[in-house]
């Protein structure tokens, strides 16, 4: 695993880089604790990662770093954003207001196993319960090495036990990180506890290996559900099938279609699996042999199974076809539902066929056929791509009259559309609303954000987005990390850059090559070649840790 295979001396380097740095705001203490958790930086860690000291040092803030939308002051300056004394990371000493946020405080310090994250935790007096616990995995769902040791502290604290749910997260997490290995650990190691292990309990499994490209042991996972006492039902093959076609091996889920069906009762669903895969697959002949397979098995093709051929006219803006799949829902009796609707409005305006997008809008109310959030925001969206900001105003006003409340779908796109004109005000006042009406955030909120700020440069803004990831238990995971590098890159923050590659991969994820290119190409330009011999080294062990 990738904190065996490198030294704690190596550990340090990773934000060692160049003492010569100073860091602005956003930089963590990402050192590697093994001893004491007190609160103190580290003798031996750069200047650049120590916290930003005005009383001392001579770096001069651009405005940029200082931005702060004046109608958004009070809010910011609430998240402690005001000087620069307050935009620093809180200290572990730091009073939290609940046991999470008291938890979470003391892990924003790196360790290099779980081991080390339960030794910290021991002897704390944190009240353990099951709502503690799932929030702690939830906020750490992209970080295992820190929710494993946190699984593995609570587990030992009398009397509390973890529930199935908490089981099935971890299981969960350690499936996303791809640690195999520790997976299956703990899925036998459920199975001893009185037989907890469930469908969703193996669904987790099954999806994770198909994700990984493990086709093959997804498989012989659902071959084995069994001995944990589940049974090999339709819903379960159903399960392996989708989890088989999201991962592009439709092929593999209609093999194990021929091999079940005698065997296990089939229904429209695990056809419609089929249909899909077929579909996404541009393999279209294929799914309309299963629509066949569909009426001599006695059952009737229905709105999901048309839909997914739409979908696959849609993608290649082939709307003749669209109308052909159309009018023989019509004589079949089948009505298109709201999903049907969405998908030929939102292909339509992104062919920049914005009127016959419109269109649909109106066929659609017409027909009785009620938007919802989803159609909302998808016709949000490419209006607002088109840059017809007035139409957006106007559909979210007719969303409100409809009754249709915004969810975190429709405000993750309303902002998007912000961050794409560059209204900064404008993005942040909605992610305040969400905040006034109790709607929560996830990645997809600050994603958007992220990038424009980067792009921005705004600092202050940048590092009080992080803090309301963190508040709100929304996990960074490797596409965060990497908008944040590249994103820095672009606008020259290199020792920023440098500092969330190296988090990102003592979390033991590993960036992609492109990411890894680009910061290395600007390290290089930039003749900073201890940097990027020392990132080099470490994207070369992370390349080379084995998880399975």
């Amino acid at each position: 695993m990738f904190f065996k295979m490198i030294r704690q001396s190596q550990i340090h380097t990773i934000f060692f880089l160049r003492r010569s740095f100073r860091t602005c705001y956003l930089a963590k203490p990402l050192c590697t604790i093994t001893g004491s958790t007190e609160v103190s930086e580290s003798p031996d860690l750069p200047d650049w990662i120590k916290f930003f000291d005005t009383k001392t040092s001579t770096h001069l803030e651009s405005e940029d770093d200082v931005f702060v939308i004046p109608p958004l002051a009070h809010w910011l300056e609430s998240q402690k954003l005001e000087d620069n004394n307050k935009v620093v990371q809180k200290k572990l000493g730091e009073t939290c207001n609940n046991e999470v946020d008291k938890i979470s405080t003391m892990l924003e310090n790196r360790y290099p196993s779980p081991e080390n994250v339960a030794e910290a935790l021991n002897g704390k007096a944190y009240r353990v319960s099951n709502t503690l616990v799932a929030q702690l995995l939830k906020r750490f769902h992209n970080d295992w090495i820190q929710a494993y040791g946190i699984f593995k502290w609570a587990k030992d604290q009398i009397p509390y036990r973890h529930s199935p749910e908490s089981y099935n997260s971890m299981v969960d997490i350690l499936g996303k990180a791809k640690n195999f290995r520790l997976m299956w650990e703990l899925v036998d190691e459920m199975n001893h506890l009185a037989g907890s292990v469930s469908l969703e309990t193996m669904s987790k499994v099954i999806r994770r290996l198909a994700r990984a490209g493990r086709h093959q042991e997804a498989i012989h996972a659902f071959r084995n559900i069994e001995k944990y006492g589940i049974s090999t039902d339709t819903t379960a093959m159903n399960v392996l099938m989708d989890a088989l076609v999201k991962e592009a091996s439709v092929e593999d889920a209609h093999n194990v279609f021929r091999e079940l069906k005698c065997s296990i009762p089939f229904n429209l669903a695990s056809f419609n699996v089929l249909i899909h895969g077929y579909c996404k697959a541009k393999k279209l002949d294929e799914a309309w042999k299963i629509m066949g397979e569909v009426e001599k098995s006695g059952l009737e093709p229905d709105v999901i199974s048309y839909t997914a051929f739409i979908e696959a006219h849609c993608r290649e803006k082939d709307f003749r076809n669209v109308d052909k799949v159309l009018v023989q829902m019509e004589h079949k009796g089948c009505k298109p539902n709201v999903i049907t609707f969405t998908i030929i409005m939102h292909a339509l305006g992104k062919a920049k066929q914005i009127n016959e997008a419109l269109k649909v809008y109106e066929k659609m109310k017409k027909e009785g056929c009620v938007p919802d959030s989803s159609f909302y925001s998808s016709l949000i969206f490419i209006l607002g791509k088109a840059g017809r900001l007035t139409d957006v105003k106007e559909i979210v006003e007719d969303m409100e009259k409809q009754g249709v409340t915004p969810d975190v779908l429709t405000y993750n796109t309303l902002i998007s559309c912000a961050c794409a004109h560059s209204q900064e005000e404008t993005a942040l006042t909605l992610l305040l609303k969400m905040e006034e009406v109790s709607c929560k955030p996830d990645l997809k909120t600050y994603h958007p954000l992220l990038k424009m700020f980067c792009r921005k440069k705004r600092m202050k803004v940048l590092k009080f987005l992080l803090d309301h990831m963190f508040k709100n238990d929304v996990s960074i995971e490797a596409g965060t990390y990497a908008i944040l590098v590249r994103g820095l890159c672009e606008n020259g923050k290199l020792h920023l850059a440098c500092s969330f590659f190296g988090e990102m991969l003592s979390k033991a994820m590993v960036p992609k090559d492109s990411t890894f290119k680009m910061l290395k190409e600007e390290l290089e330009r930039k003749s900073m070649l201890e940097e990027m011999k020392i990132i080099e080294n470490l994207m070369f062990c992370a390349t080379n840790q084995d998880t399975s």
